[in-house]
């Protein structure tokens, strides 16, 4: 298996229907009687969550707005996808929100979203971002994937980002 990896384009956004999700989440981080711990959920989600057509629009904001989309490919089928949004947010130093990040099922655990996630970072670098923003689900696969690469929790949060999704933890990465 050789991965190509190339920016994609607005008028390719629609391909990321052709990432196969499926997954198994035992446990979240969740908020219990004002204490974070972890809860049995025990759910399967079989798509994006929250559904393929948010995260399409999500992804048409990104490109609209100038942002970056970086595309993981496995022959010519998309099997992964990145996005970062271009406005900078933040007090203390300059954000780079990374708004998206999915790969299809059999391709995890192989490296592929840690190189998406790498390379997205060299380019908020570019454009003079301090740190990634990250709205990361609270599923225990999830989070271990951002610890894993160096993420912690957020030194300043964006309220209109947490008042999105209040189970979703506030992340950052220093670039």
């Amino acid at each position: 298996m050789e991965i190509i990896y190339r920016q994609l384009n607005e008028s390719e956004a629609t391909r990321i229907r052709e990432l196969r999700i499926s997954n198994f989440i035992k446990r979240a981080w969740r908020k219990v009687n004002g204490t974070m711990k972890w809860v049995e959920i025990n759910w399967k989600d079989n798509d994006f969550p929250d559904g393929y057509e948010n995260h399409l629009e999500a992804l048409k904001t990104t490109f609209r707005q100038g942002g970056y989309v970086l595309g993981a490919f496995d022959g010519e089928l998309l099997v992964g996808f990145c996005s970062i949004n271009r406005e900078m947010f933040g007090h203390k130093c300059k954000y780079v929100l990374l708004d998206q990040i999915f790969l299809s099922t059999a391709y995890q655990r192989k490296g592929i979203g840690k190189t998406l996630f790498n390379m997205c970072a060299i380019k908020a670098r570019e454009w003079g971002g301090d740190k990634f923003y990250i709205c990361a689900g609270s599923a225990a696969e999830t989070l271990a994937f951002y610890n894993a690469l160096g993420c912690e929790d957020a030194k300043e949060i964006n309220n209109a980002l947490f008042s999105e999704d209040e189970n979703d933890l506030q992340l950052e990465y220093v670039l």
